[in-house]
């Protein structure tokens, strides 16, 4: 699992932040020729009204927004305070992306903001207010990383 911190106030403010995620979350989706930059950003775009509002009252910084898409679990959270001021941003595409055919951003979904997530990920298919899959479970899906025929046929080949 990789992890993204994003400076917020009062380095940027809420919607300068989101922007910034915005932007990361995008360039990540780029890395794959399956998936459109263009989609992600209408899916953060519709999200960016609750994203405003978990940056600003501060659940960012305990619960992330995780982005899953091919061999990519990235948590993104916020820094804020005076640990905003000296602290050193990665905002580099997060790596594992370009094999990805499909993407979901999971939005956090705390007390008192459910309804406002569950409305936001209801408005485009890409956003999800459900708990993302931990990355065992996304690698238990996907297959044996072992070949198993091919291992045999070395075998037998000898």
């Amino acid at each position: 699992m990789r992890t993204r911190q994003v400076a917020a106030s009062p380095v940027r403010s809420a919607s300068a932040t989101w922007t910034v995620i915005a932007q990361l979350v995008a360039d990540t989706v780029a890395q794959s020729s399956a998936l459109s930059r263009d989609e992600a950003e209408q899916a953060l775009s519709v999200a960016e009204t609750v994203g405003r509002m978990l940056i600003a009252a501060g659940h960012l910084e305990r619960h992330p927004i995780t982005l899953v898409a091919g061999k990519v679990h990235c948590e993104i959270t916020t820094v804020s305070g005076t640990a905003a001021l000296t602290f050193e941003e990665n905002l580099n595409p997060v790596p594992g992306a370009a094999g990805a055919d499909d993407f979901t951003i999971y939005l956090p979904s705390p007390e008192p903001l459910q309804e406002q997530v569950k409305a936001a990920a209801s408005g485009h298919a890409r956003l999800s207010d459900a708990s993302p899959p931990t990355p065992q479970t996304q690698a238990a899906s996907s297959g044996s990383l072992i070949d198993h025929a091919a291992l045999r046929r070395a075998v037998t080949e000898r």
